[in-house]
């Protein structure tokens, strides 16, 4: 489609197209009930190969460049850098937080179809590099951080589980 078009006039359009998907995604993002971003959905699961979040870790590095990449908090939103609160219903929400960025940020891929089909091949792989780029490392930090929170999760219910049953055994031992 865009092969007659000159070499800025092709920069352009892609960096139009990849501007316009990309603010489109981040609206029904918002837009979406959360709901929608449920950590047990298939999409968001544990997957065998990432071992309990070791596969990043190991694999890829993360704690050495996670936290140097910049990150969205919008108004009333969740930092990645520290956690606030320490309850079930707060953990829960920053769970599903990290589904709905893992989710914007795969989802914004999908504009590289577009980009391949429209373009020089050079150009198609070029803008397709650049957008994996721009996407891939924070959909990863995501599901990393969705690990460890699952993780802080889980030993707050193992935590809670074991002092109701002491509070009964004590109220128990005391009637």
């Amino acid at each position: 489609m865009l092969k007659g078009f000159s070499v800025l006039q092709i920069f352009f359009v892609n960096l139009l197209v990849v501007g316009v998907w990309h603010v489109s995604v981040f609206i029904a993002c918002i837009k979406l009930p959360s709901s929608f971003f449920d950590c047990n959905k298939s999409r968001f699961r544990p997957r065998d190969w990432e071992k309990g979040g070791r596969w990043y870790r190991d694999k890829l590095k993360i704690n050495t460049w996670k936290d140097k990449v910049p990150q969205h908090v919008g108004k009333d939103g969740f930092s990645k850098s520290h956690i606030t609160d320490v309850s079930i219903e707060y953990l829960d929400e920053f769970i599903m937080e990290t589904c709905r960025g893992e989710w914007n940020h795969t989802t914004d891929t999908f504009c590289i179809l577009f980009i391949l089909i429209a373009s020089p091949l050079s150009w198609g792989l070029f803008y397709s590099f650049l957008v994996l780029l721009g996407n891939l490392p924070f959909a990863a930090i995501q599901r990393y951080n969705r690990f460890r929170l699952l993780t802080v999760r889980k030993k707050l219910l193992r935590d809670l589980s074991r002092a109701e049953s002491q509070n009964r055994a004590s109220a128990v031992t005391t009637t």
